[in-house]
C-alpha cells in the first residue's frame, strides 16, 4: 500500500471513526481541517468538537479556517502538500482551487447510496421515508451538492427499530471500512469512478424542529418512521396539557380501533397505546418538559393517560 499524505476535514462524531482508522493506518494525516471551537453546555464554555479532540491527541496540527474561499486559506491547505484530502461531514463549501489542489483531489464520506439522498439530513430522510437499507458511499467532490463520482458504495439494513442515531453510528463505522479500501486502491488506478444517475437523485432537506409534531390523523407506520428518524433530534413531540410531550421509540401494533385519531386506548409498562389515522401506535420511552427521557413504566408511576385525546 502507498503511503498517502492526508488533509482530513471534519467536524463532528460521525467523522471520527474514519479519521481514527487513518490515524492508526499506514497513512500520514498531515493535517485536520475542522469547524471553529463553538460554545457548549450550560456554561457555554468553549468546548472541542469530536473530530479537534481526537487530532490533539493524536498530535496532528489544526486547522479552523471561517472559509476556505479567500486566498491565504487556500494557501495555507496547499502548503501541506497533500496527496489527498478526506472530508466528512466538515461544514464548509470547498470552492473548486481546493477540490484540485492534492493529487487525487478531495474524496466525501457521505451517508446514503447516493444519487439517493443528496443533501445534509440522509440518514433521517432514509428511515422517514421507509427505505430498507441505505449505506454509505465514497465520492469524488465535485463542484455541486454532491453530485461527483461514485468510487465505492457499501450497504447497510434499515430495520424497524432502527433510530437516526443507531444508523448514524454503523455508518460511520462503516464509512471508514470505505475509506480504507478506497485508499487501497486509489494510487494504482484500480478504481473505475461511476458518475451518478441523475433522474435517481433525491433530496435530503435539513431537518427543522417544526416537522417533528405529530399529526396523528398519519398512518400508523409514517408516524412510527418520523418518531425513529428524529430520534435523536430534534425528536418527535406532541402536545399535552398544551405542553411538548416528546416521543423517542415507537411500534406499529396490529389492532384497530373505530376511536378518533389521537386517543389512547391502552397502556401498560411496555407501552402508551394511541389510534392514528390508520392503524394504532405504541411509545416507549417519552419526556415531559424540564424532566429526562424515560421509559413508560416509570412515566406511568402515579400517571395515566388512558382515554385522553392528544390533538392531532
Amino acid at each position: 500500500m502507498k503511503k498517502l499524505r492526508i488533509i482530513y476535514a471534519g467536524t463532528p462524531e460521525f467523522a471520527v471513526p474514519a479519521l481514527q482508522s487513518l490515524i492508526d493506518s499506514p497513512h500520514e494525516v498531515v493535517v485536520v481541517y475542522t469547524q471553529p471551537d463553538r460554545p457548549a453546555g450550560r456554561g457555554r464554555k468553549i468546548q472541542y468538537g469530536p473530530v479537534k479532540q481526537i487530532a490533539v491527541d493524536a498530535g496532528i496540527p489544526v486547522e479552523q479556517p471561517i472559509t476556505l474561499k479567500d486566498k491565504a486559506a487556500q494557501d495555507t491547505l496547499a502548503a501541506y502538500n497533500a496527496d489527498v484530502m478526506i472530508v466528512a461531514a466538515y461544514g464548509l463549501i470547498l470552492p473548486q482551487a481546493v477540490l484540485d489542489l492534492p493529487s487525487y483531489g478531495c474524496l466525501n464520506i457521505h451517508g446514503s447510496l447516493l444519487p439517493r439522498w443528496r443533501g445534509a439530513a440522509p440518514i433521517h430522510r432514509a428511515i422517514q421515508s421507509g427505505d430498507t437499507e441505505t449505506g454509505v458511499t465514497i465520492m469524488q467532490m465535485a463542484a455541486g451538492l454532491d453530485t461527483g463520482d461514485m468510487l465505492l458504495k457499501l450497504s447497510c439494513p434499515i430495520t424497524e427499530n432502527d433510530t437516526s442515531q443507531s444508523i448514524h453510528d454503523k455508518l460511520a463505522s462503516t464509512g471508514a471500512t470505505a475509506l480504507l479500501q478506497v485508499l487501497e486502491r486509489l494510487p494504482a488506478g484500480e478504481i473505475k469512478a461511476e458518475p451518478q444517475d441523475e433522474s435517481q437523485a433525491t433530496y435530503a432537506h435539513k431537518l427543522n424542529k417544526a416537522e417533528a409534531e405529530i399529526d396523528w390523523n398519519l398512518p400508523a407506520s409514517q408516524i412510527d418512521r418520523n418518531i425513529r428518524a428524529f430520534n435523536p433530534w430534534p425528536v418527535a413531540f406532541t402536545l399535552y396539557n398544551g405542553k411538548p410531550l416528546r416521543l423517542f421509540m415507537s411500534r406499529v401494533e396490529d389492532l384497530s380501533s373505530n376511536e378518533p385519531a389521537g386517543t389512547i386506548i391502552k397502556e401498560s409498562p411496555e407501552g402508551i397505546y394511541i389510534v392514528t389515522g390508520d392503524g394504532v401506535l405504541s411509545f416507549s420511552k417519552l419526556q415531559l418538559p424540564g424532566k429526562k427521557a424515560v421509559d413508560v413504566k416509570d412515566f406511568l408511576n402515579g400517571r395515566s393517560l388512558l382515554d385522553k385525546k392528544l390533538p392531532s
